[in-house]
């Protein structure tokens, strides 16, 4: 918590923290195996450009990484752990205006079961607004996202899956999509609302794929499919809304998946 190494019980916020009180902060998931984290400088540059959107000050992003050290250096040596790195605009008033006693830094890690080998995923009936002041941002605003994951585990999805405001495919609540038809893989491009995922990247990076606005329905009619995250990797698709796609992995999928962790256990900081 602000650069000191505490027991959980004693890493306490401010119940006039504006994290609490409005949602106002940012935070990134970064996985660790076997006590190495992967990737992290991607997600604190991503930290960077999420604090800049939400105008808060620029996070020091040697310090975070000091953090990271540290806290993993005290956990258990867990196969996979999950650390979450979360910035907010500190202490402020009642209401909307911001304090100035500076921002509120915590870093926690805690063990990461994995997930299941595909994913059942559910559309939900509310919108992404790409248009909005936090689209594109990694807010601690995530009341729409555990709403939409209630949604779709009520219905017997692991994942719920946003259209946006045009009716085109948009992102997870925390998960990245890719879609298969026709032989091409195409994904949402970061004009349609959805995050800048770092596995999301790194897909296209190692793998290929094209970013292309894709109407909803498509997810319904895809050859195949998957979700990216940092905790996930890639997990194909098994059903949408209970309706089997015709492969879960398709060919193209399990090409991902091996690409994928091939590079990644060849670079842990790519």
């Amino acid at each position: 918590m602000n650069g000191e190494l505490l027991e959980p019980e004693r890493a306490v916020v401010s119940v006039f923290d504006h994290g609490m009180l409005v949602g106002d902060g940012i935070f990134e998931t970064v996985k660790a195996e076997r006590g190495v984290p992967f990737a992290l400088t991607r997600h604190l540059r991503r930290l960077a450009r999420s604090a800049s959107g939400l105008g808060l000050p620029e996070p020091d992003q040697d310090a975070l990484a000091r953090g990271v050290a540290e806290v993993l250096a005290t956990a258990p040596d867990w196969p996979l752990a999950r650390i979450r790195i979360t910035y907010t605009s500190g202490v402020g008033p009642l209401g909307s205006d911001r304090g100035d006693q500076g921002p509120t830094v915590s870093i926690i890690v805690a063990e990461q079961k994995p997930f299941p080998p595909s994913a059942d995923v559910t559309v939900v009936p509310w919108q992404r607004n790409e248009r909005g002041a936090l689209a594109g941002l990694k807010t601690t605003s995530y009341a729409d996202n555990a709403m939409a994951l209630a949604y779709a585990k009520q219905r017997g999805g692991g994942e719920a899956i946003f259209g946006n405001l045009a009716g085109n495919l948009c992102e997870g609540t925390g998960t990245n999509v890719f879609v298969v038809r026709g032989g091409r893989l195409v994904t949402p491009p970061l004009s349609s609302g959805c995050l800048a995922g770092v596995t999301r990247a790194l897909v296209l990076e190692w793998f290929g794929g094209e970013e292309e606005d894709l109407p909803l329905d498509d997810l319904y009619r895809a050859d195949e499919a998957f979700l990216t995250s940092t905790t996930r990797n890639v997990q194909p698709i098994r059903t949408v809304d209970g309706t089997p796609l015709p492969a879960a992995p398709g060919p193209i999928t399990a090409k991902a998946m091996e690409v994928f962790a091939a590079r990644g256990a060849e670079l842990i900081d790519p």
